[in-house]
C-alpha cells in the first residue's frame, strides 16, 4: 500500500507576502541549477536580484514537471497563456527561447 506523506509547512509573514518577478535567470553547474529571480520595471535599466532557489538537477526536473501539470490545468480552465515579449527585453538575447528569462550555466 503506497500512501501519501502529508508534510507539516510553516509559512511566515514575509514569506507569505510574496514577491513579484518578471525576470528569472536560470544556470546550472554538473550538481545543480540556480533560479535567480528579479523584477525589471520600465524605464530603469538595472533590475536587481531579490531570490535565489538552487536546486539539485532531480528537483529541478520535478519542478518543471509540476510547473507544466499546473499550467495545463491552468489553461484549460482559464484558456491559453499567450506569450508577449516585454518592451524592456525586445532588443534582447536572441539566444533565449523565452524572453524575461536567461538560459546559461553556473
Amino acid at each position: 500500500m503506497n500512501k501519501k506523506q502529508e508534510l507539516d509547512l510553516e509559512l511566515n509573514e514575509n514569506v507569505a507576502q510574496g514577491r513579484y518577478a518578471n525576470l528569472a535567470i536560470i544556470s546550472h553547474s554538473a550538481s545543480e541549477f540556480v533560479v535567480d529571480f528579479a523584477a525589471m520595471m520600465p524605464g530603469v535599466p538595472k533590475a536587481r536580484i531579490h531570490s535565489r532557489v538552487i536546486l539539485t538537477p532531480e528537483h529541478a526536473k520535478r519542478l518543471l514537471m509540476s510547473l507544466q501539470d499546473n499550467i495545463t490545468r491552468y489553461e484549460s480552465n482559464v484558456g491559453r497563456i499567450e506569450l508577449v515579449t516585454p518592451a524592456w527585453a525586445a532588443d534582447g538575447d536572441e539566444e533565449s527561447p523565452t524572453p524575461g528569462f536567461s538560459i546559461g550555466e553556473a
